[in-house]
């Protein structure tokens, strides 16, 4: 079930309010790392940025306050996104407050690792169900506002996993391969509509799903990195902005690599 999480939530619904919100930005995954870093950077004056997350131990606190220095609207609300009956109810909450949606940042992801041979189906089916179901879940809600506004931004951040594949991963690898084809798919079917569908593909990123790994796996990394250094969530952030600007118009179906050159 969907519900507010802070006091910070919008919930306006007159039409008064509805004529001063400008743009309605949807971040998924949205409360830390890579996706706390694209909700501030989308926001601004008179952009409602909406980010869902699922932990219950999550408040999205610090990704409200960055949306709110920026003079942005937070809208934080607790979904799951492999649940289609939360993910249309979360739609119909920004429905009612806003009436639109014009960027949809498809960003949650979860990682269970394990090699091939050792890997629970579990951890199989809970990887699929949050990368690839969710987004596609989004994706198929954030459209019905897109066609009728006949303009729309669909971004998906897949991995340069998913290009390259990964020992441990195949799960995750499985999943943002997915998001390439879901991505090129419906970049074909909206385009007529004026709707535009790329992905951006991270490579090694400093977040907090790679805080964990030892200081041996950074250094061994970092000679595959042309740029010699590990990216920063706002390295992709600003990715996504771009590509949800008009100077990316004719740009659709596309994966844009954010990696330093890990893969070229």
């Amino acid at each position: 079930m969907t519900s507010d999480s802070t006091p910070n939530s919008h919930s306006e619904s007159s039409s008064d309010s509805r004529s001063a919100v400008l743009r309605t930005v949807v971040v998924t995954g949205g409360s830390k790392g890579i996706g706390r870093a694209i909700c501030k950077a989308f926001a601004g004056p008179g952009t409602t940025v909406y980010f869902n997350f699922q932990s219950p131990e999550t408040t999205g606190i610090e990704t409200s306050e960055d949306i709110s220095a920026a003079g942005g609207i937070p809208a934080p609300v607790r979904v799951d996104v492999a649940s289609e009956a939360e993910v249309m109810q979360f739609f119909k909450k920004i429905s009612d407050e806003t009436g639109r949606v014009d960027v949809l940042v498809n960003n949650a992801g979860i990682t269970k690792d394990g090699m091939l041979l050792r890997m629970k189906e579990k951890d199989w089916d809970d990887v699929i169900r949050v990368n690839l179901k969710g987004a596609f879940l989004c994706t198929k809600a954030a459209a019905r506002f897109m066609l009728r506004q006949r303009q729309g931004r669909i971004i998906n951040i897949t991995s340069v996993v998913g290009v390259t594949g990964n020992d441990g991963q195949a799960n995750y690898a499985a999943s943002k391969a997915g998001l390439i084809g879901l991505t090129k798919t419906a970049a074909r079917e909206l385009a007529s509509r004026g709707i535009t569908v790329n992905a951006i593909a991270p490579g090694f990123i400093k977040t907090g799903m790679t805080a964990a790994l030892s200081e041996k796996v950074e250094s061994d990394i970092l000679p595959q990195i042309p740029l010699a250094r590990i990216g920063t969530p706002e390295d992709v952030a600003g990715v996504a902005v771009f590509l949800a600007s008009g100077s990316a118009d004719y740009i659709t179906g596309q994966v844009i690599h954010v990696n330093g050159g890990m893969y070229i």
